[in-house]
């Protein structure tokens, strides 16, 4: 079957290929991708090229498809697996699989590390390893998209359950967020940020009873208080703030007053900016944890910290890199349960937008990338889509009108159904 894909053929070289993919084997899964979510990962790990964890060293001759946040239904199973799987499931892929024997070893993962195995292409075969360690996912919601989210939504899952505590006079770590307790998050209403925030504000077995969001960007902020609003989290027995860090001369000082004096719990930061670690260092309170949530880019990055509240405060830092299966698993749940992931996409594109986003991610403001594989289209902000005047963007301007200003099912059956292949 031939393909489309885009590529990774060393540091930055991101190309369409056009290619034949080899014969499925009895072992593997032929599969039709239909959306892939673009992400930061991705970014580094197109920078980065061969010096990447999860990207081989032979992608000169043996380049590898790009894009780890996708969905798509699956066209042929091989032998082994048709006990699990059949044609016509869709499907959500956990990426971080930690497998041993993949092309960039213990690190490898479908989007860094596999030649015919990428979100960003219209068909694939998905790798026997990927099934063998439980990665390849059912979906059974209404469309494709949301699965597509599941990754990022995973990451947060990941991040609120690695955070821990110790019982007093004991220590026994007590794993995920305080319940109950002072959850603040900074930098907090990027795509990853507002995912977290819906995560906190529908999750039912643990939560906070004060969540502070902070930004130094106002209209991020009404954005996320306009989708998640003060309101709902209320109804939820949750005291949330919205915090404007950006012309405060001590923000944290601010934000320890809004704790009640005590400081914080649980203090996840989102960019990996070491002002921001500072800030987090400062509001945590006794037995407080920090979560270094957004990786830096390159190496070292080193921020002072406060080892006398070590010692004598018990605050500690732990770091989180993507969600596991379970978190995969739990993210595909809750969503079947009403949360709605919507909000965190802010621009829609087709395959041939793929690879100016990709390398210039981090200049485009805004949420989530969502890429529609089988499409050709321009990257386009839904804001934006009443601008463009044509039949197709009109219809999906109103479509989305409709729905809060939010990409949503109808307005992805009406794209697949009307855009150029």
């Amino acid at each position: 079957m031939k393909t489309k894909a885009v590529r990774l053929h060393g540091k930055a070289d991101l190309r369409i290929d056009d290619f034949e993919l080899p014969p499925m084997r009895d072992d593997e899964i032929l599969a039709r991708v239909v959306t892939d979510s673009l992400c930061m990962s991705s970014y580094k790990a197109v920078h980065q090229g061969e010096d990447h964890k999860r990207v081989p060293d032979d992608i000169a001759v043996k380049p590898v498809i790009i894009g780890h946040e996708f969905s798509g239904e699956i066209l042929e199973v091989g032998s082994k697996w048709r006990h699990k799987f059949s044609k016509g499931d869709k499907f959500s892929i956990q990426p971080a699989m930690c497998y041993p024997y993949g092309p960039a070893g213990l690190m490898s993962a479908p989007g860094y590390s596999y030649p015919y195995a990428g979100g960003d292409a219209t068909y694939i075969i998905i790798p026997d390893e990927v099934m063998e360690m439980d990665c390849l996912l059912a979906y059974k919601g209404p469309g494709f998209f949301p699965a597509s989210l599941a990754e990022p939504l995973s990451c947060v899952i990941g991040a609120m359950h690695a955070c821990y505590h110790v019982a007093p006079g004991t220590y026994r770590h007590e794993m995920g967020i305080r319940d109950g307790g002072k959850l603040a998050l900074l930098a907090g209403v990027g795509p990853m940020g507002l995912a977290c925030i819906n995560y906190v504000l529908h999750r039912t077995d643990r939560k906070p009873s004060l969540f502070v969001v902070t930004d130094i960007n106002q209209e991020r902020l009404d954005r996320a208080a306009q989708l998640y609003t003060v309101e709902f989290a209320a109804s939820r027995g949750i005291d949330l703030h919205y915090v404007n860090t950006s012309r405060m001369e001590e923000p944290e000082a601010v934000l320890r007053d809004l704790s009640g004096g005590t400081g914080y719990d649980d203090v996840v930061v989102m960019a990996p900016v070491p002002s921001v670690v500072e800030t987090a260092d400062g509001i945590l309170g006794q037995d407080g944890c920090l979560n270094f949530f957004s990786g830096p880019s390159g190496s070292p990055f080193k921020v002072p910290f406060n080892f006398y509240n070590v010692h004598y405060a018990s605050t500690h830092v732990v770091g989180t890199s993507g969600g596991n299966t379970e978190d995969m698993k739990e993210a595909l749940e809750i969503m079947g349960c009403g949360l709605d992931p919507a909000g965190m996409v802010t621009h829609i594109g087709g395959l041939d937008a793929v690879i100016d986003t990709t390398l210039g991610l981090p200049s485009i403001p805004g949420g989530k990338k969502l890429i529609y594989t089988h499409i050709d289209m321009p990257l386009t902000a839904i804001a934006d889509f009443g601008k463009v005047g044509t039949p197709l963007f009109r219809a999906l301007d109103a479509i989305c009108k409709a729905h809060n200003g939010l990409w949503n099912v109808e307005a992805e059956e009406y794209l697949l159904s009307h855009a150029r292949k």
